[in-house]
């Protein structure tokens, strides 16, 4: 792999991780009660989270300048690793024998992808 190619694959990295950290923010403030509908979309937590979205977009139109096609769908894999980890870390939730299974086919994935190249 190339030093560009690592590089431009780190983009897309930090930006499934960045993303991941905007469905949480998002899933909190899902998680509130609002007096209004509009205060339910109009509302810091939300904004920011949705600008998060966009700078993650943006860092995938970059990466995908540079890096396979082929290789972008498997590094935004890891992002089932992130919202699942968040997902036990700050809303307490359990991991069960399905999602186990499931994150265990995506390691399998990449690592089929990354030695058959």
């Amino acid at each position: 792999m190339s030093k560009t190619v690592f590089i431009y694959s780190c983009f897309i990295l930090v930006g499934t991780f960045i993303s991941a950290i905007s469905q949480v923010m998002l899933k909190k403030a899902a998680n509130r009660k609002y007096e209004s509908f509009l205060e339910q979309y109009l509302n810091p937590l939300v904004i920011i989270a949705y600008m998060i979205f966009f700078a993650a977009t943006l860092l995938s139109v970059l990466a995908y300048k540079e890096i396979p096609l082929s290789m972008g769908p498997i590094l935004e894999a890891t992002g089932y690793f992130y919202v699942t980890i968040f997902g036990v870390k700050i809303f307490g939730e359990t991991i069960n024998t399905k999602k186990i299974l499931g994150l265990m086919m995506i390691v399998l994935g990449i690592i089929i992808y990354s030695i058959s190249g």
